[in-house]
């Protein structure tokens, strides 16, 4: 009986500390609304801050789903002899499909090439003064993903030249490392722009609460006087903190979507043009509540700096 004696207040002290958390959780929400004006204004500007970068993260990954549609549809084409048996191209076929750098292959033998070439070439009728079919065959090689960057596509180019029957191959590199120049250009922005838009939002935070602090200057004299400790005195101000990056970050959730779903009609039509299905991508619950978050997290730092700078300095007179 007398363990249970000990351990009862324990426990008890346990439980009450984590109820007085909420508590003092739900009454700093309540404060919020004490200057409803003041608290919209800022929770909107904290939206449009954290929406702004997460449009960008948007704008990225559908542009990295672009990127990789585009380099898994290029290929290395391989011009072969034209006096090379049919049986010996398929098994190169066949010995080529077993590098590890290579996704697929696919053959296309002399006429098939030609009756391509009539198709979207536009010249049918001077086609048919020819004697014979100039072209060679054609093995059209998919990379394997992880090779599809410049530099594992030109290695990869320069050991199947080695292939025997071979006459000719071609990569078109240029595009390919432009791309990837464009694609880092635009993560490296990107990641500029964001980092100037978190830090927008810590000093929102920041100097909201120092006027909150400020207001209630009075009230934490008192407190400080009666004996309250430092962090029963910063804790409601932290909640405040944590509340507005949890509130702004859900709006700019919300924002993003909003966006996506005004662009969507947009993109739809100009992939339509390029005979593309491609579908914009939207945030996703996960990115949502990452950002969620990062918005509370954000709003905990801006809010400990200035509780830590500001209330340390008012002291009862």
């Amino acid at each position: 009986m007398a363990i249970v004696r000990h351990k009862q207040p324990l426990l008890r002290r346990l439980v009450m500390y984590w109820v007085d958390h909420l508590r003092q959780a739900f009454a700093s929400m309540g404060e919020l609304w004490r200057n409803p004006l003041a608290s919209l204004m800022t929770l909107a500007v904290l939206g449009v801050s954290l929406a702004l970068p997460s449009c960008f993260h948007v704008l990225l990954k559908n542009a990295e789903v672009v990127e990789g549609n585009w380099q898994t549809s290029s290929q290395i084409s391989l011009y072969l002899r034209k006096d090379l048996p049919e049986q010996s191209i398929l098994d190169m076929k066949q010995r080529i499909l077993l590098y590890p750098e290579v996704e697929s292959v696919t053959y296309m033998n002399r006429d098939e090439a030609l009756k391509e070439f009539r198709e979207i070439s536009g010249f049918g009728d001077a086609l048919d003064y020819l004697d014979s079919n100039p072209l060679p065959p054609v093995l059209s090689v998919i990379p394997d993903p992880r090779w599809q960057n410049p530099e594992g596509a030109a290695e990869l180019l320069a050991k199947l030249e080695n292939e025997p029957g071979i006459e000719q191959g071609k990569l078109d590199l240029q595009w390919l490392t432009r791309l990837q120049g464009i694609m880092n250009l635009l993560r490296h922005t990107i990641t500029g722009i964001a980092v100037l838009l978190l830090s927008a939002v810590l000093l929102i935070v920041g100097n909201t609460l120092r006027l909150n602090i400020l207001n209630q200057r009075s009230e934490i004299e008192v407190l400080k006087l009666v004996g309250a400790t430092d962090a029963f005195i910063h804790r409601p101000f932290l909640y405040t903190g944590i509340w507005f990056g949890v509130i702004g970050g859900m709006l700019a959730w919300w924002l993003t979507e909003v966006m996506v779903i005004w662009s969507e009609g947009v993109v739809k039509e100009l992939a339509g043009l390029y005979n593309s299905s491609f579908r914009l991508v939207g945030m996703g619950a996960a990115d949502g509540f990452n950002l969620i978050l990062l918005g509370a997290l954000l709003g905990l730092i801006a809010s400990w700096f200035s509780v830590h700078r500001h209330i340390r300095d008012i002291e009862p007179s």
